[in-house]
């Protein structure tokens, strides 16, 4: 991994994952946050939960960050995570958009 810091939000993100605890996850993100899951795509806290239910804490996902890279505009990361669990299993990027310390967009593709 290089020597960029992890944003307090993805951090959040991570271990709110890790221990299952769906309320400090949607709590990472921002009130009108913009989910894209390979198309699928989910708006608000509310999509953001939908989405937890379906395809994260939901299917007792878990998170291990490999890498994280300064994204193409200020305040965007890229996120390379290995996801294991009773869902999608696999390493592979995710881009995260922060604004005020909370994750107002994130983008799972490659």
């Amino acid at each position: 991994m290089n020597d960029i810091e992890t944003p307090a939000a993805v951090r959040t993100f991570v271990e709110a994952t890790n221990r299952g605890d769906a309320e400090a996850f949607a709590a990472a993100f921002t009130h009108d946050a913009e989910l894209d899951d390979w198309g699928r795509r989910y708006h608000g806290r509310e999509g953001v939960r939908a989405w937890d239910r379906t395809d994260n804490v939901g299917v007792q996902a878990h998170f291990a960050l490999e890498a994280i890279e300064p994204g193409a505009t200020p305040d965007t990361y890229v996120v390379t995570l290995t996801v294991t669990g009773n869902g999608h299993n696999g390493t592979g990027p995710m881009t995260f958009q922060l604004r005020d310390g909370l994750i107002a967009s994130l983008r799972i593709a490659p």
